[in-house]
């Protein structure tokens, strides 16, 4: 297995050339600590992740793990999926901290370092959680969107907020304020999206006072205010055509001012089609619009949350990025922070059409068993390993069944795959046991189910709940790095916020030089 060093890697990290930096250990390690520049790949889902994050198989992979061995594991697995240049790095992290290089916590770590960053720059404006209250119980004119996703909207938000995912809010704004002195404030859980949707509207030259408040709804709690829970986002307003092609004429004055690269259709086409390149051709509209059409080859990622979590869409420094929208307004604003961020933009020509997806036959269920196979082999005395993430199983798994990790199953020990029975909440974890086996074993486990607690319950199985186990240190894939930030827990919130305020001091001089926020020309 070829090798290559921290030192080699943290020198190469800021080339030309296309590498991805996978960290191959399960999201809770990763999230415990990781250099700058990782994404995480974790093991357990390897085969599912790469194709989506890394769709080139000629770029160079750099595999980083505890030092235990899954890179190794790891690289057989993207080898056997066809990558031609996969390297570990020796000694994995404990390697790279004893190099001298930090190991940051947390995760979408460029995302939010960039959005503290983009507040130094532009002295983003914000108001304080007494402010925002004192607005509300004075009945003031203003309005209140949440920037998040509406998923994250309907688990908690704030009295008065509406719903509008970050790259709605120039695109929306219209249909949804028409009194250009109405105070605009965004919001989301923490700092990022408060300020990047807050930023992104000053950007955009909207007349409108414009604040993102202060820690979001964690500086809410904190401030000894309650949130809202449950709430059902509103549907978005439509545009009308003026304000559609008053949108398409904004979009223009930004490619002109920022200087955005546009490509055509049959440009994409080509590179998608190079296998010497990675390509990533990222819709940014809604998933609803995505849904009815999009460009051929298009992934849907709304913008919002493109920016707020760019490495979980994509691996690979120095690829190519290609965004797509109707008027083009919604990728220009979301290019102009992509750019920003260290990478290659370019906008797709809003000519290109939007084909109408035609719904493809369902996917088989993967299972071999139905519920009721499923307990008769259970009954007959099968050996039941659980694939469910850690907290999953601990919340509810067929009693007596055991929780595996592909991370440290070990598969050569099992014994008779005849008797053995694989379930799960997850099929992606599922499948990463049964690849495991094949690997180790050459062979695999006959008997599969995919399904929740409640079907089993259904089936006649007993489930059972075990708080305490998997232990902490062994649920690898859960990170507890302040955990119930959002449930309550103001101690973590206050932790998170620190973090998230302290990470441009952690940055080498290597790191800082890969951000710099974009600026409009003066001509």
């Amino acid at each position: 297995m070829k090798e290559i060093s921290a030192q080699q890697t943290k020198d190469i990290l800021t080339h030309d050339a296309e590498i991805a930096f996978l960290d191959v250990r399960e999201y809770g390690q990763y999230g415990e600590e990781h250099p700058f520049f990782s994404v995480n790949m974790p093991y357990s889902q390897i085969e599912m992740l790469a194709p989506r994050l890394v769709p080139s198989f000629s770029v160079k992979c750099v595999l980083l793990d505890d030092g235990d061995g899954v890179s190794e594991r790891a690289a057989v697995a993207l080898k056997g999926l066809g990558y031609r240049y996969v390297v570990v790095l020796t000694g994995g992290a404990p390697a790279w901290q004893a190099a001298g290089y930090t190991l940051f916590k947390g995760v979408n770590l460029p995302s939010k370092t960039f959005g503290e960053l983009v507040e130094h720059k532009f002295d983003t404006k914000s108001i304080s959680a007494e402010e925002l209250d004192a607005h509300i119980k004075n009945d003031d004119d203003y309005i209140l969107l949440d920037g998040r996703s509406m998923p994250e909207f309907h688990k908690m938000t704030l009295p008065t907020s509406q719903s509008c995912p970050n790259a709605e809010l120039g695109y929306r704004l219209p249909m949804l304020c028409k009194d250009p002195t109405t105070p605009i404030i965004v919001n989301c859980a923490g700092r990022t999206r408060s300020i990047i949707g807050a930023q992104g509207l000053a950007l955009l030259d909207i007349p409108n006072p414009i604040y993102a408040l202060r820690n979001g709804t964690q500086g809410w709690r904190l401030a000894g205010f309650d949130l809202v829970h449950g709430a059902s986002p509103l549907p978005l307003p439509e545009l009308d055509a003026e304000t559609l092609e008053a949108g398409r004429a904004l979009a223009t004055d930004l490619r002109k001012k920022y200087g955005l690269q546009t490509i055509t259709t049959a440009e994409t086409t080509a590179w998608l089609a190079d296998p010497e390149r990675s390509t990533f051709l990222f819709d940014v509209r809604t998933e609803e619009e995505f849904a009815k059409g999009h460009a051929a080859g298009a992934q849907s990622a709304p913008g919002g949350q493109l920016v707020q979590a760019t490495d979980e869409k994509l691996a690979v420094r120095n690829a190519r990025i290609i965004l797509s929208c109707d008027n083009g307004l919604r990728s220009a604003s979301t290019a102009i922070w992509l750019i920003g961020m260290g990478h290659q933009v370019w906008l797709l020509d809003t000519e290109t059409p939007m084909d109408a997806v035609i719904p493809g036959a369902a996917e088989k269920n993967i299972n071999t068993l139905d519920a009721g196979d499923l307990k008769k082999r259970i009954d007959a005395g099968a050996k039941v390993l659980d694939a469910s993430k850690g907290l999953d199983y601990r919340a509810a798994h067929i009693e007596d069944a055991h929780w595996v990790t592909r991370a440290r199953l070990d598969a050569g020990t099992i014994g008779d795959l005849d008797d053995l029975v694989i379930v799960g909440q997850s099929a992606a974890l599922v499948d990463g046991i049964i690849a495991e086996f094949k690997a180790v074993t050459g062979q695999a486990p006959r008997d599969i189910y995919v399904g929740t607690p409640e079907q089993w319950r259904k089936a006649g199985l007993s489930v059972v709940e075990t708080p305490e186990s998997p232990s902490e240190a062994d649920c690898i894939d859960h990170l507890f790095f302040v955990h119930d930030r959002h449930d309550g827990n103001l101690d973590a919130a206050r932790r998170y916020l620190e973090w998230e305020t302290g990470l441009l001091d952690q940055l080498d001089d290597q790191e800082r030089s890969a951000i710099e926020p974009l600026v409009a020309s003066q001509g």
